[in-house]
Formats: C-alpha cells, sequence, structure tokens
C-alpha cells in the first residue's frame, strides 16, 4: 500500500485489524486471571496502531519479522490464525509452539514470524542477523525488528545497529516507545530521550513517528523499507505510543496516575482516530461498525474456545524440538 492512498475501505480494514488486537487481549486478560493463561502475559492495548500499521507495509512472501515479549498482535497482523495464538497461550498442544512456549515465546517460520523473545534487546542482535539471511539469499526481503524503548540502552542493540550499517543490512529497527519501559519513564533513563537518534553515530538514519495514528505509521513504513529494500542499509523508526494496561499483568502501574491514561485514552486512542477519520469521510454509519465488532466478536470468542477445549501436550513434547 502507498503511504497515504487511503479508501474508506482501507480504513474500516484498519479499524477492524485493530479492534481485533484489542479485542484478543482483552480476552486473554480475562482468562488469565481465570488462570487459563499461565505464567508472565504482556498486553498490546493502546499500541494497535504500530503493529495494524506494518502490516501495511509488509511483503508476507519476503518480510520477515521479529519482536519481543509483547508478541501476540504481531502474530495476529502475520496472519496466523489467532485459534493457535490463544492455544499457544493456553499452553495447548494445538498453540503454535506446541504449548511450549507461551506468551512471550512464540513463532512461525511459515509466516516468518522468528518470536517472541524475552530477553530484553535480544530481537535486535537476532533481526540483524535475520536481515543478514535476506542479504546474503538476496531475496529481496526486510527484516522488521521491533523493541521497545527500555532496550535502546542495551549494549547489543548498538553492535546491532553498527553491523547493520557496515553492511548495509535490509532491515528496519522499530522502537515501540510506550515511555515506561517496565515501569520508569524514559525522562528518568534516557539521557536523550530521542530515541530515533540512537543510530545516528553508525550513520542510522531515523525518525520519530506518532504511533498512535495508524496513517502516520504507514506513511513512515513505506518510506523506511523502501530505502533499506533498495540497498541503503537500515532505518531506525521510534513509534511514540502508549500502553494502557501494566507493563504484564501483574504490574499494576502505580508509576503514573489514572488521569495521565484516561487523558490519553480520550484524545488519542488510535482506533477512535480511525472512527472518527472515517466519520469525517463519509459520515459513520454504525450499521457498518457494528458488522465489524460483530465479526472480530465471534473471532475472539472462536479462539478462546478452541483454546479451553483443545489438550495440554504430553510430557514427551518436552524432548522434541530440542537441538542438541
Amino acid at each position: 500500500m502507498k503511504a497515504q492512498s487511503y479508501s474508506v475501505q482501507d480504513l474500516f480494514k484498519f479499524y477492524g485489524n485493530m479492534l481485533l488486537i484489542r479485542r484478543f487481549e482483552e480476552k486473554c486478560a480475562q482468562l488469565y486471571r481465570k488462570g487459563v493463561i499461565g505464567g508472565f502475559c504482556h498486553l498490546y492495548i493502546g499500541q494497535e496502531a504500530v503493529a495494524a500499521g506494518m502490516r501495511e507495509v509488509t511483503s508476507p512472501d519476503n518480510d520477515s519479522i521479529i519482536t519481543t515479549y509483547r508478541d501476540h498482535a504481531h502474530m495476529l497482523m502475520c496472519g496466523i490464525d489467532p485459534k493457535v495464538i490463544m492455544a499457544e497461550l493456553a499452553g495447548k498442544i494445538t498453540g503454535c509452539s506446541k504449548g511450549k512456549g507461551g506468551s512471550m515465546h512464540m513463532f512461525s517460520r511459515q509466516r516468518r514470524f522468528y518470536g517472541g523473545h524475552g530477553i530484553v534487546g535480544a530481537s535486535s542482535s537476532i533481526g540483524t542477523g535475520v536481515a543478514f539471511s535476506h542479504q546474503y539469499k538476496k531475496d529481496d526481503g526486510v527484516c522488521f525488528c521491533y523493541f521497545g524503548d527500555g532496550a535502546t540502552n542495551q549494549g547489543q542493540v548498538y553492535e546491532s545497529f553498527n553491523m547493520a550499517s557496515m553492511w548495509k543490512l535490509p532491515i528496519v529497527y522499530i522502537i515501540e516507545n510506550n515511555f515506561y519501559a517496565m515501569g520508569t519513564s524514559v525522562n528518568r533513563s534516557h539521557a536523550n530521550i530521542d530515541l530515533y537518534r540512537r543510530g545516528e553515530p553508525f550513520n542510522v538514519p531515523g525518525k520519530a513517528v506518532d504511533g498512535m495514528k495508524i496513517q502516520e505509521v504507514i506513511a513512515a513504513g513505506c518510506e523506511a523499507a523502501s530505502h533499506a529494500r533498495s540497498g541503503k542499509g537500515p532505518v531506525i523508526l521510534e513509534m511514540r505510543t502508549y500502553r494502557y494496561l501494566g507493563h504484564s499483568m501483574s504490574d499494576p502501574a502505580t508509576y503514573r496516575t489514572k488521569e495521565e491514561v484516561e487523558q490519553v485514552k480520550s484524545t488519542r486512542d488510535p482506533i477512535e482516530h480511525v472512527k472518527n477519520t472515517i466519520a469525517k469521510k463519509q459520515g459513520l454509519k454504525e450499521s457498518e461498525i457494528k458488522d465489524i465488532e460483530s465479526k472480530v466478536s465471534n473471532i475472539v470468542e472462536g479462539a478462546a474456545d478452541f483454546a479451553l477445549n483443545s489438550p495440554t501436550p504430553q510430557e514427551k513434547v518436552l524432548y522434541e524440538d530440542v537441538l542438541i
């Protein structure tokens, strides 16, 4: 999709994709509280425009994606069946990683989705290796590598920037800056809060993007992907977004005020932004919105039912897929 060429049909698609992410994550929260989902669980609510916007930029036949432990949304946007994602979250054998990865470590080689990584900053170095693979194979692919604002203080991130720049690797580093890392504001943990500039010592161009507006995400993503695909090397996109919930389900988020969160919800919500854009273009028909909401609800409930009714793995599965 070309930047800025958004028809009403495009906007409805954006709305549907972002709503799918939100409703899926809300269902995850419900199942977590019921004990169906265990371990750590990091939700994407509030950040939907980033994953949904970059979906419009990537080529499913050539490009690859790698991200952090906040990964459910990216898997959904890769076209992976919500049923197998939810089953993985519930630790079921029908999950995409046979129930062994859970929320933080999902994987789909078929869809060129290489994780879900629990170690902060790990996606940057692995993603750089994936980009090298694209270059070596000459397959015209680009690696879209996601990590958070907290990861930008990790040393391996800068080693990756340096190597990618030296070798002109086809990679777009996407910093999902929700401003709080695990629970510390960027203002307290970063000497320079303009994270898109972190690649300057390595001649890696960067850009700050309003990650709450899907149109701007797509526009910046198209530009960055074209740069990387043409052999000019890496690009950094700092997506300035916001998560509505805590860092994980176990985080009460007491480091920020309820008023701050409510203000973002009421003035910058990415889904409402698209809804308002549709209204300005053609007038909003509630029947069309309700139809999308109904379809999304059916998908999410179907995924939850599939997960709940799927079998748990047998013990022998522990010894499968282990490389020695």
